[in-house]
Order: C-alpha cells, then structure tokens, then sequence
C-alpha cells in the first residue's frame, strides 16, 4: 500500500521551514531557516516576509532532495493558515497555491496551535493530553473536550515567550539562536534573586506587568550594581515560570 506524502510549510513568524512527512508521522525531510535581527531587535512583519521569499525555494528544492522524492510522489501540500504574522503567512500560501496548480495537488491549511499539540501528540504517544502550549505568540493550557481542543486558561495579554523576547531586547542579546534561549543560557549564571511583581488569576496569567516594570528598572539596577545581567534573566525565569505550571 503506498504511504501517503505529504508537503508542508510553515512560515508564521521568522522561521520558514518546509518539510516532508508520512501519515504516520515519519519526518523524511525538515529543512529550515531562521530570521536572526541584530541585538536588541525584533523581527518586522514586511522584512520578514522578504526573508522567506528569498528563502522559500531552496528549501523546497532541499527538502524533495533529503526526502528523496519528486512532486509525483506528494500527496497534498499543507501550509500555515494561522495564527501568526500577517505578511510572512502570505508567503506561505501563495507558494503553495502556485504549486497546487503546477502539481495539481490537493491543498490542506492547517491551524498553528492544533499542529504544535498534533506534533507533541505523536511524539509522546499521548491519548488525551492536557497540554501547557507556550510560545512567542501564545500562553495557554488547553484540553480536548467535546470534539474540540478547548482553552481552560491562558494569558489575559502578552505571551511568556513575548515577555522574555522583549526583555532581551532591554539587555541587547544575540536574536541567535533566539532570544528566550539566550536568556536562560545566562540565567543559570545568576546568583541573585530579586523580586518582580507577578499576577495569576485562577487559571490565567498576566506577563505584561512583570514586563513593564522590568524594562522600567533594568538600567538603574544594574547602574548601581544592585545586580548582574544574569541575575534579572535569573529572577524574570524565576517569576514567570512557576506561574505556568500552578
């Protein structure tokens, strides 16, 4: 019985990946590129998106050659429908829309937040998961229930993975390999605690304070040496984290 192939891309935020994979789960190719910003940067929609178009074919060329097929063998293509960064998600759809028609293949979009659960899902063979889904964009804890993946709690404004993004930018970080990795690479050098007002409301949780009032505070601290770099990268994990898994 042949496997049915399938061709998919993902280009929501500053990475553009494009990969090949079975129905199984079975990755045959998952090549990708990153977007990396000079310290102290973020990523703009617009320059984002040019980043992808220049990077879109060769990824496409290399995946089918790592895979070891042609477009003959491709069953469907999937792409990023949402959520994500508007600019750099055109990308996506258009290239595989043109495709859709040299190769005539059927298309499947595919939601950002159920593909993440989906992934972790085949990974660790979990049945019925209730899962933490954390990123840049997105803070939740979401179940299955009723024919439907249903949020239980999330944050009421920015996402943990925005907060430490932009507290990177306070300290100027390298943006490679990414901000929030940076991050933790100097938090377990800090020594010092220091404490940050932080809010949980039942299953919700608010980033934006905690944020706000560390970008306000960072330069005098560390102007009066009341601590090091990796001492606030230290205490803002130390805060948000537990606020997560309570």
């Amino acid at each position: 019985m042949k496997r049915m192939i399938a061709l998919g891309f993902e280009g929501s935020a500053n990475k553009i990946g494009v990969g090949v994979v079975t129905l199984d789960g079975t990755i045959l190719s998952n090549p990708r590129h990153t977007y990396i910003t000079p310290p102290g940067q973020g990523f703009l929609p617009r320059e984002t998106a040019q980043h992808h178009l220049q990077h879109v074919l060769p990824l496409i060329k290399s995946a089918l050659e790592t895979a070891q097929i042609t477009p003959h063998d491709i069953d469907c293509l999937c792409y990023t429908k949402g959520p994500g960064m508007g600019a750099p998600l055109q990308v996506s759809a258009i290239v595989v829309r043109v495709l859709s028609l040299l190769w005539k293949k059927p298309i499947v979009t595919v939601n950002h937040c159920v593909a993440h659960i989906e992934m972790g899902r085949i990974v660790t063979g979990a049945n019925d998961p209730v899962v933490l889904y954390v990123s840049g964009g997105n803070t939740q804890v979401i179940a299955y229930s009723e024919g439907r993946y249903r949020i239980f709690g999330e944050t009421i404004d920015i996402a943990v993975g925005n907060c430490l993004d932009r507290f990177a930018r306070v300290l100027t970080l390298s943006n490679d390999p990414s901000p929030g990795y940076n991050i933790e690479q100097l938090a377990k050098k800090g020594e010092k605690f220091i404490d940050l007002p932080y809010v949980v409301k039942g299953m919700d949780v608010s980033f934006s304070g905690i944020l706000s009032y560390i970008e306000a505070t960072a330069a005098e601290k560390l102007k009066n040496n009341e601590c090091t770099p990796a001492d606030l990268c230290y205490s803002l994990q130390r805060h948000c984290l537990p606020c997560l898994w309570r």
